[in-house]
């Protein structure tokens, strides 16, 4: 192709400067390529600015709230305790202004060019940027990464705006409603549960599926649901939104069960649509590029990150493949390390781990005991409770457990918990399913005492035998 004279030059062309953006920008600089990062709002995407680091710090705002409004006692702390939501989080919006602002130094640090502006390819080596004082400029590239993101989902005749929410306007209000219908119960929907309950908010969950957190074990979904009733979060599972109207001083939700029979209404101040994602491909030019989309509207990607154009690469949620931002960022370096010419160990996504951050939390890896069944596996599982470790009675959160589930040689299979800090727990058992250990490995491993870790200890043994403190 012809060069433009006028234009700017790189090696990597990246769009959107989210986890797996800013990530495969960093790696591709380190392995000696020129980089430029075009962003139109977010350094840090979703994540760093509007979604799991200032979940995060609300949702410790939301732990600390429940132990002192709720536990205070228990624990010694008496008198009137007054919660102050907005001061939490001011919180919450500290630590995303400092973590989204770390991109920036990235950029910086490893010679990356920053490009504030809305990128759109103009032909298969080529974009423009347009930027927020109405100028361009033109960039030349020899391979590019799309990292757009996702764009939240919402209900056919269902329009975002006034007191209908995402996840977006949610978070970066201060002034929370009474009360809040949240429709889906993936992890969007149980964490703003729990911190939206914690700090007095009447919370009434609707799920679609026949149960909370449909994608994670069923054990999980039925420890959680009893969890919720306990904290006073109602749900509703099997059940449809088939509307919702807006008055002036709330929401009117129609609901109906999924398998007929007659509705009802919800009356709230607020409802929040928590019902998944959609890829974020309008309006980047991608036809000009011949770049080809599957059949849910995902970008079409090989192990190795690469479109059927093979100098344009696509990570993250605009994939489809798994919406965590630890993917984006592992796909991120894959792409990076192919464009450079390295061999990178690809994508193992069955050993991918999954956090959920509600109270109690959730986290897993790999099958869930039906879904090994379903494969033909020869199914063992052991399930041991936190009522039974010493460190959970310590915490006061006795309440969960570690299940996992192994075939009949005890490879590990899956990993499934709910509990105190379970998100912690987590590497242990993704080593053990990427590398094959078997539940006779972990159980013979020492584990400090007293700690969390050792449900996943004697969890092991109950597949190899029996458990010592059960």
């Amino acid at each position: 192709m012809a060069i433009d004279a006028g234009a700017n030059h790189v090696d990597v062309l990246v769009l959107g400067a989210g986890p797996g953006g800013y990530v495969a920008a960093v790696r591709a600089a380190q392995l000696g390529l020129s980089v430029a990062v075009v962003e139109g709002r977010w350094w840090g995407g979703v994540c760093l600015n509007v979604g799991c680091i200032p979940t995060k710090a609300l949702l410790r705002n939301a732990e600390v709230a429940h132990l002192v409004a709720r536990q205070g006692q228990v624990f010694g702390v008496s008198g009137d305790v007054q919660l102050d939501y907005a001061t939490g989080w001011k919180r919450s919006r500290d630590v995303a202004s400092k973590m989204a602002g770390g991109v920036r130094f990235l950029m910086q640090k490893n010679g990356i060019k920053a490009v504030d502006g809305w990128g759109a390819f103009t032909g298969p080596r080529a974009a423009t940027v347009q930027h927020a004082d109405g100028t361009t400029s033109d960039w030349e590239f020899g391979h590019a990464i799309i990292a757009t993101g996702a764009v939240p989902k919402t209900l056919p005749g269902v329009a975002i705006g006034g007191r209908v929410m995402t996840y977006e306007q949610l978070i970066l209000t201060d002034n929370i409603p009474k009360s809040l219908v949240i429709a889906g119960s993936g992890a969007i929907g149980v964490e703003f549960a729990t911190i939206m309950s914690s700090f007095g908010v009447d919370v009434t969950v609707v799920e679609y599926l026949q149960r909370l957190v449909p994608n994670e074990d069923e054990a999980v979904s039925q420890e959680l649901a009893r969890a919720f009733r306990r904290q006073g979060i109602k749900t509703m599972t099997g059940t449809a939104v088939q509307g919702v109207e807006q008055t002036d001083d709330g929401v009117v939700v129609k609901v109906a069960p999924t398998g007929g029979g007659e509705g009802t209404t919800i009356r709230a101040e607020a409802m929040l649509m928590a019902l998944g994602f959609s890829p974020r491909t309008d309006g980047f030019g991608l036809e000009q590029t011949g770049v080809a989309l599957d059949e849910r509207g995902f970008i079409a990607i090989d192990d190795g990150m690469r479109t059927n154009v093979p100098h344009i690469f696509a990570i993250g949620d605009v994939t489809g493949k798994m919406m965590l931002a630890h993917v984006a960022q592992r796909q991120g370096v894959i792409a990076a390390e192919a464009i450079a010419g390295e061999q990178p160990e690809s994508l193992d996504y069955s050993s991918v781990p999954r956090a959920t951050y509600c109270e109690p939390q959730i986290a897993s890896v790999g099958l869930t005991k039906a879904q090994a069944e379903a494969e033909g596996f020869d199914v063992k599982v052991s399930r041991f409770p936190f009522s039974a470790n010493g460190k959970a009675q310590s915490l006061g959160e006795p309440g969960g457990f570690v299940m996992l589930v192994a075939d009949a040689s005890g490879e590990l299979l899956g990993a499934h918990m709910i509990g105190p800090d379970v998100t912690e727990l987590l590497p242990e058992l993704v080593l053990a399913k990427t590398w094959g250990l078997t539940a006779e490995q972990l159980a013979v491993t020492v584990h400090a005492h007293p700690s969390l870790s050792e449900a996943v200890m004697e969890a092991a043994e109950g597949i190899v035998g029996a458990p010592i403190d059960l």
